[in-house]
């Protein structure tokens, strides 16, 4: 329906911006339970062909696009809601707020730490930033993003992946190695305000990266990981790591009107 709606123009904006979220979510779902890219690709390619011969004014057509718009009416009345992953999911939330609030988020730990990760705004997709709370109180000076970079790899590194779920691998071994990364320096830091502070903390650290690193992060395969670096003082570095999972679903969901 979305290859059908790029050609007759099926749907108002906020229908198609659903599409997208339900299509991002359903890739990444065929991707972690095993399907390879090429079979979906493979999908991609009919579905465009059978949208290339189809009569827009068919009866067949509308009927599927009343069907869409149907579920889209409740759908576009959803606020919140939980994407889920292999080892880490993400939440998002659409509502409006006063103040700058998670709009899409994921928790981790590493070590005795612990950050919150996502997207953070107040209307529509907001800036990409990591809080992080340090037990021991200690103040990192940077943070850097770390992902696959597509230019040299257009493939994901899954470590002992030989095919099937990716379910149980860590998030470790889901990062392309050295020669395959690329890093996004942190653009601001600042201490953290309450409302954004990961969970049981009571202070820690935001550090926001480029809008450019947000696209990025929403263009690589759900089954991914990236990694978020923490600089301190004598050259130590603090690595927490974010499964990728459906950020780009979330982050589409976050543009759906209807609110």
């Amino acid at each position: 329906m979305s290859a059908a709606d790029q050609r007759c123009g099926l749907f108002a904006p906020e229908v198609g911006a659903a599409l997208a979220a339900a299509t991002a979510q359903a890739r990444g779902a065929a991707l972690r339970a095993g399907t390879s890219g090429e079979v979906l690709r493979q999908t991609e390619r009919m579905a465009q062909a059978r949208a290339a011969t189809a009569d827009c004014r068919s009866s067949d057509i509308q009927t599927a696009a009343a069907r869409v718009r149907s579920a889209f009416s409740g759908f576009a009345k959803l606020t919140r809601l939980t994407y889920a992953g292999d080892v880490a999911g993400w939440q998002a939330d659409r509502n409006i707020y006063r103040s700058a609030r998670w709009q899409l988020s994921q928790d981790t730990s590493f070590g005795a730490d612990r950050m919150a990760f996502g997207l953070i705004g107040k209307d529509g997709p907001g800036a990409l930033v990591a809080v992080a709370r340090f037990a021991d109180g200690a103040e990192p000076y940077a943070a850097r993003l770390v992902l696959r970079d597509g230019t040299r790899s257009d493939r994901p590194y899954l470590a002992r992946l030989t095919g099937g779920s990716t379910a149980g691998l860590p998030l470790a071994q889901r990062l392309p190695p050295a020669g395959a990364q690329k890093a996004y320096a942190a653009a601001a830091r600042a201490p953290a305000g309450p409302d954004i502070l990961p969970k049981g903390a009571t202070s820690g650290w935001a550090f926001r990266f480029p809008d450019t690193a947000a696209k990025e992060l929403a263009s690589l395969d759900p089954r991914e990981s990236v990694a978020v670096d923490f600089l301190f003082p004598g050259d130590v570095t603090r690595r927490a790591y974010v499964e990728v999972g459906d950020f780009a679903a979330g982050r589409a969901f976050l543009t759906v009107s209807g609110r």
